[in-house]
């Protein structure tokens, strides 16, 4: 069974991830557990070349830190070198974080390496007991080396949500159309289109904290300040939204227009390439009247009202 988690971050920010359980956990350790005896069989196979010349004792110490040295070695290898990841936890979609949802380093690859080899596992650990038993009574299934690093493991593979359409705010479009996006990398509006897809999945503190930080971002990048009145989101998703029209505009093709054709009269067809000549007014009819044009709509006093 599992269930979400909250960390807290740096900021003070609390983020929901999900919480990798006793049996993901388990799976994965057991991949992780095959591939290692298939290490110690392959080394067993090599120091028995040595034992075969005598040196029992030189064999035996050999094999102890050979035995070590994959125990232990193969998860702080694999988790600092892949930021949490073990080959098992890379087939079942897990890693490991700190605490507050960053990466681990060295040092906690190392604490985790060590408190599993000595006191969950293999030393002291009973086969396993210990961290099964310490997996249970955590409410996010952490292990005594979870524990001592300040770490947690978590699921990264996680059910493919639909991306909202992101709409331009009605208020902010012709603010918007004025605005130089040339500065604002692919990254950072990636950042921001995978924000206002989850704001809907965050807590409201969350929600408002990370805004304002892609917001400020995203102003330093443009030298677009948010206006006043606008909230976060509603900044993102004007931005946002100009990029992709004006991108959606270089993939159109351009369309000369020329002056409107008109009916030729019978017998004086036009020539090629030439346009056709405006009728004239025949004697006894009324010139036509230019209609007035139609009032352009008022434009709003203020443009940077938030929307309802």
């Amino acid at each position: 069974m599992e269930q979400e988690s909250e960390l807290v971050t740096g900021e003070a920010v609390v983020l929901d991830v999900r919480a990798a359980k006793l049996a993901s956990r388990g799976l994965a350790m057991m991949l992780d557990v095959a591939l290692q005896l298939i290490a110690l069989v392959v080394a067993m196979l090599v120091l028995s070349q040595v034992a075969a010349f005598g040196d029992e004792a030189l064999a035996l110490t050999l094999f102890l830190v050979t035995v070590v040295l994959i125990m232990v070695g193969y998860p702080v290898t694999f988790e600092t070198l892949t930021r949490g990841r073990t080959l098992g936890k890379m087939a079942l979609g897990l890693r490991v974080v700190r605490t507050d949802g960053g990466p681990v380093r060295f040092r906690h690859a190392l604490v985790r390496g060590l408190a599993g080899f000595f006191i969950d596992f293999w030393a002291l650990g009973m086969l396993g007991v210990v961290a099964v038993v310490t997996s249970l009574l955590s409410p996010n299934g952490r292990r005594v080396g979870d524990y001592l690093a300040g770490t947690l493991v978590i699921r990264e593979r996680m059910p493919a949500a639909r991306t909202p359409y992101v709409g331009m705010p009605p208020q902010l479009a012709h603010w918007a159309s004025q605005l130089d996006l040339t500065r604002l990398s692919n990254d950072l509006a990636l950042a921001v289109r995978q924000y206002l897809s989850r704001t809907s999945e965050l807590r409201p503190e969350a929600v408002e904290a990370l805004g304002y930080g892609l917001a400020q971002q995203v102003a330093a990048a443009i030298g677009a300040p948010v206006p006043p009145g606008v909230p976060s989101w509603a900044y993102l998703s004007a931005v946002l939204a100009e990029r992709r029209l004006r991108d959606q505009a270089k993939l159109q093709p351009a369309v000369q227009y020329g002056p409107a054709p008109v009916p030729a009269a019978p017998g004086h067809p036009a020539a090629p390439g030439q346009a056709y000549p405006q009728a004239a007014v025949q004697p006894g009819q009324a010139a036509p009247v230019a209609q007035p044009e139609a009032p352009s709509a008022p434009v709003p006093e203020n443009p940077f009202a938030p929307p309802g």
